[in-house]
């Protein structure tokens, strides 16, 4: 068997009458592949219902090690500064303020902020950097002297306490990486490649016309007290996910523990959580029904193509067009990655034994211990 480099995740799963997710004009986001739209689920909806399923058995956060990670623009105000505030004299906590905004976000920090994550080990940092700056100023002549010098060494020290720690960017930066573009020793490269997930067939919407009761109208009064329309899709979504084996154990300090369990909990998660808003009025809820994950080292390819064809709305069509494009693939490549399946489909993926999710997490999980080094 070839050396487990790769996981690669492929999923299939159905939503009937739902709004997964939305473009800027309200509209389910879409995308043209082979002459034909499909309706699609961007990776990063996806993966941010992966990464806050906090009440799910199987959530990343449950994980022993498994630091948390905030992904705002308002880090510096809401965990670093608002603990001093009332504490230290208003000037000083303004001065330290600044130079932190400045620090975490660039040089429009205190005016136009990006998105970023942080970890705990790196709030808990700043945390503790901006206490020791409040407590020795006095003034805030003194906090603004102090704090220029803390800035001039600002990304010396904060690169020795990432250096020093096991997850900077908390097991969310481990697995989906990150990017600042004001500190670019910050950034962290995603071993957990994700692809936009999209219908095998072509697009299957409606305009759902609906109105509200107003429950005090009186009788007499005619008319919904509100009347909207929104659109609803349904459809046989193909899923693809990489795990770059190396990559996430060089994320995680070597900790092949924490690996593997994350790799077992996020197959879990994978096949069962499923993205969407419109929860209270679409129950957008579905499992994987076919998850098949393949382990290798050869540099990882999609099956999107199997569905470069449109085919039906239907699981028995999707899994057999599936199945003779992995045959082709294997005649023509010869690659030898190791396999193994779930499915709620009648007929067998060829020469591949099919299991229960568990079973899948696990024999997932098991390649951790023989991945290579990065």
């Amino acid at each position: 068997m070839s050396s487990p480099r790769f996981l690669q995740i492929h999923t299939l799963h159905t939503y009937t009458g739902a709004l997964l997710n939305r473009d800027d004009s309200g509209l389910a986001k879409r995308m043209p592949f082979g002459g034909a739209y499909r309706t699609r689920i961007s990776s990063q909806c996806l993966k941010r219902h992966w990464r806050t399923a906090d009440t799910d058995p199987h959530s990343l956060h449950r994980i022993d090690g498994a630091d948390l990670a905030y992904r705002s623009r308002k880090i510096v105000q809401d965990l670093i500064i608002a603990p001093l505030e009332g504490k230290y004299p208003a000037d000083v906590v303004d001065a330290i303020k600044s130079a932190f905004q400045v620090a975490v976000y660039g040089d429009k920090g205190n005016t136009s902020r990006q998105v970023i994550l942080l970890g705990e080990a790196e709030i808990a940092w700043l945390a503790a950097e901006a206490e020791k700056l409040a407590a020795a100023a006095g003034t805030a002549k003194a906090a603004a002297a102090a704090v220029k010098q803390w800035t001039a060494d600002f990304k010396t020290n904060i690169k020795a306490m990432r250096e020093g720690c096991a997850l900077p960017g908390g097991l969310t930066g481990a697995l989906f990486g990150r990017m600042i573009t004001s500190d670019r020793a910050a950034n962290i490269e995603a071993p957990i490649h994700v692809a936009h997930s999209f219908t095998v067939h072509a697009e299957e919407a409606e305009s759902d016309y609906l109105t509200a009761v107003d429950d005090l109208q009186d009788e007499e009064e005619a008319g919904a007290g509100t009347i909207q329309d929104t659109e609803i899709t349904s459809g046989l979504y193909y899923g693809y996910v990489v795990i770059d084996l190396p990559g996430l154990i060089r994320n995680c300090a070597g900790n092949r523990d924490l690996v593997t369990q994350v790799v077992y909990n996020i197959t879990h998660l994978i096949a069962e959580v499923s993205p969407g808003a419109k929860l209270g009025s679409t129950a957008p809820y579905g499992r994987a029904e076919l998850m098949l994950i393949e382990s290798g080292d050869r540099q990882p390819r999609s099956l999107a193509a199997a569905y470069r064809k449109p085919v039906g709305n239907d699981l028995e069509d999707a899994v057999a067009e599936l199945d003779k494009h992995l045959a082709q693939l294997d005649a023509t490549y010869e690659t030898g990655e190791a396999r193994r399946y779930l499915s709620l489909a009648s007929a067998d993926l060829s020469g591949v034994e099919r299991t229960s999710l568990k079973g899948l997490a696990e024999w997932a999980a098991s390649h951790v211990k023989d991945a290579p080094d990065a």
